[in-house]
């Protein structure tokens, strides 16, 4: 199993940029896909982006297509999100979690995932 814990949330002024890490510790980490959601207040969870174990494939939300970037590096245990040009919509907490590998369509669901962080608040103001 893979514990989850993010970083690097706050408060952003709109156009501005943050990168969010996702720590994993426990061995099985490079062995998963990973994702990011974000959940704004009376809303749902929504899907960001999910990159796969490998890297080498990557899904963006149309919301963020453009603007936000994942990564992850193995060696490390860590999946990252670059996100530019922040807009105030993009408030919300958002989370990191782990998912079997899957190439199905429903990456964007988040009872594909099993693993969840505890969240990280990101704020922009306008």
């Amino acid at each position: 199993q893979v514990q989850l814990v993010e970083s690097g949330g706050g408060p952003v002024q709109a156009g501005g940029s943050l990168r969010l890490s996702c720590a994993a510790s426990g061995r099985t980490f490079k062995s998963y896909d990973m994702g990011w959601f974000r959940q704004a207040p009376g809303k749902e969870r929504e899907f960001v982006a999910r990159i796969s174990w490998s890297g080498g494939i990557t899904y963006y939300a149309d919301s963020v297509k453009g603007r936000f970037t994942i990564s992850r590096d193995n060696a490390k245990s860590t999946v990252s999100l670059q996100m530019n040009s922040l807009k105030p919509e993009d408030t919300a907490v958002y989370y990191c979690a782990a998912s079997q590998p899957s190439y199905s369509d429903t990456y964007r669901d988040p009872t594909e995932y099993h693993t969840w962080g505890q969240g990280t608040q990101v704020t922009v103001s306008s």
